[in-house]
């Protein structure tokens, strides 16, 4: 049977980018993350095998990288090696695959985020406050010893 790419989704992040290869029920498993460049290969229940090679649009720190398998797909997070820099496109070449998407549910642009993850660390340390200003607790002498 001929080996087909798996349908690929991509989004990236301040320090890292996902892909996601949406295989259902995968095996045999490989995932090999290079500094430019990512291999994935598997095959799903059926036997059908699956292969992709992406040749990495910035250099990716390969020691630091994972890839994570669930029922339905293998995510693979890279940690980039300049974080902080948006990037484009996930391949090096200016092309897109047919099998390879932009994964818009998990995308947000992040560029100028500081001040938006500043302000919930502020309001996640006002509710803190609030949390730990509580009165003293209930009585609960009206329970009943028996269950």
């Amino acid at each position: 049977m001929a080996r087909q790419p798996a349908k690929t989704l991509w989004y990236d992040r301040p320090r890292y980018v996902y892909l996601e290869f949406c295989v259902e029920d995968s095996r045999d498993v490989e995932v090999v993350i290079e500094d430019q460049r990512l291999v994935f290969s598997c095959r799903n229940a059926d036997g059908v095998e699956f292969y992709n090679e992406i040749n990495l649009y910035a250099r990716v720190n390969s020691k630091d990288s994972r890839e994570k398998r669930s029922d339905r797909s293998i995510t693979c997070f890279m940690r980039k090696w300049k974080e902080k820099v948006a990037w484009p496109r996930i391949t090096k070449e200016n092309i897109k695959p047919a099998w390879l998407s932009v994964d818009f549910d998990n995308w947000r642009d992040w560029e100028g985020d500081e001040e938006v993850e500043r302000a919930m660390v502020e309001q996640y340390a006002e509710l803190l406050e609030k949390v730990t200003e509580k009165g003293p607790p209930p009585a609960m002498d009206d329970l009943d010893d028996e269950l």
